[in-house]
């Protein structure tokens, strides 16, 4: 009994790190509009034949009252992370196989960018040759236009569109002070050349196709797909900095409304003045098919998040692949959609392999009283 009872305390102290954040969120959302006790209940019940224990509603508030839908099916960051990430994806892979400069060892024949120089720990490599910092520098003097991104982080932190001419980093550094600056595990690629269509929504910004799958055996479905555009004047499209989200709608045209950061919502064109509602993703077949072979390349990881571009000849082209995926409910609705019993229901005949962090006295009993008393 109180084993069972030291496993729950560990399990909503981690789902509590999470709803922390999105409690945050709904007190930033211009119209914050309660759920009803008869939602509530809906909520409840459904989650509790899935989990068989109930959850907090604060993510179901949140989307509730950002979008306007209510739906049962919202899926709780807390909960994804620990009851459907922790146990269909093989938590041991994740972080190596996630390294940036891993992209082209494990898809070595699909469509990507080139990429120039590796670091990994420090050390550098081009074309899969190990070389010195200083050969490193002279073949990466005339690079001309690329990119330079971290690889073990997210949300886009650290990517930069540079010019190397001459050793000189956009005409007034050196590509030592540059290496420098990066330290370890960086890399630096090609630019991607974008496709017309999907350059008019934001010049400034590679924008992405979002892609959800969810592998099943030898099947792969596509939960969702949505657009993620950039800001003008921004290189990177990802909301956390500043860009937007909207969903695509299964013929390949954009819903009506994109999404931002909390509180920049219905949002109805780039600010290139594209209107989003109908317009068409070039090459849309091709990038569901795209992302479903290459999941099957992944026998550890049952749900995945895929960053595809089209590049100018209407190819889709791999950017990035994501291990625990962030969800884009707000512009998507619900992420797994008709699938989340069968998803939920699988991931809880499997163990979770989330190490939770030991007990503290103090964090529990504040934890205790906020929650039952």
């Amino acid at each position: 009994m109180f084993s069972s009872l030291k496993n729950r305390i560990k399990r909503d102290l981690y789902i509590e790190k999470y709803r922390k954040k999105i409690s945050n969120g709904y007190q930033q959302l211009p119209n914050k509009v309660p759920l009803t006790k008869t939602q509530q209940k809906e909520i409840q019940q459904y989650w509790k034949g899935l989990l068989g224990y109930e959850i907090p509603l604060d993510w179901h508030q949140y989307f509730s009252a950002r979008t306007g839908l209510f739906s049962t099916k919202y899926v709780p960051t807390g909960i994804y992370r620990l009851e459907v990430v922790g146990r269909l994806n093989k938590l041991s892979f994740c972080f190596p196989y996630s390294d940036k400069n891993m992209l082209d060892v494990l898809f070595p024949t699909i469509n990507q960018s080139h990429i120039y120089l590796k670091n990994r720990n420090g050390y550098y490599f081009i074309e899969g040759k190990p070389v010195s910092k200083n050969e490193a520098i002279e073949c990466c003097a005339n690079l001309g236009d690329v990119v330079i991104k971290p690889t073990l982080t997210s949300h886009g932190d650290g990517v930069a569109k540079i010019h190397v001419e001459n050793g000189e980093v956009d005409g007034d550094s050196k590509l030592d002070s540059l290496f420098a600056n990066y330290d370890h595990d960086f890399l630096i690629e090609d630019l991607v050349k974008q496709h017309p269509a999907m350059s008019a929504l934001n010049p400034d910004s590679v924008n992405t196709i979002r892609a959800v799958t969810y592998r099943t055996g030898m099947d792969v479905v596509v939960l969702y797909t949505a657009i993620r555009i950039g800001r003008k004047g921004r290189v990177i499209d990802n909301e956390s900095a500043g860009g937007m989200s909207a969903k695509i709608n299964p013929d390949g045209t954009l819903a009506k409304y994109a999404f931002g950061a909390p509180g920049q919502d219905f949002i109805e064109q780039t600010d290139t003045g594209v209107k989003l509602e109908g317009y068409k993703v070039p090459s849309y077949d091709k990038v569901l098919a795209f992302v479903k072979e290459l999941h099957l390349n992944l026998p550890f990881h049952m749900i995945v998040g895929w960053d595809v571009c089209i590049d100018e000849k209407g190819e889709p082209l791999l950017l990035e692949w994501n291990s625990s995926p962030e969800l884009s409910q707000s512009a998507v609705g619900p992420a797994f959609g008709d699938y989340t019993e069968q998803i939920v229901k699988e991931a809880m005949t499997k163990p979770c392999q989330r190490r939770l962090d030991p007990i503290n006295l103090g964090i529990s009993m504040k934890w205790f009283f906020n929650k039952y008393l």
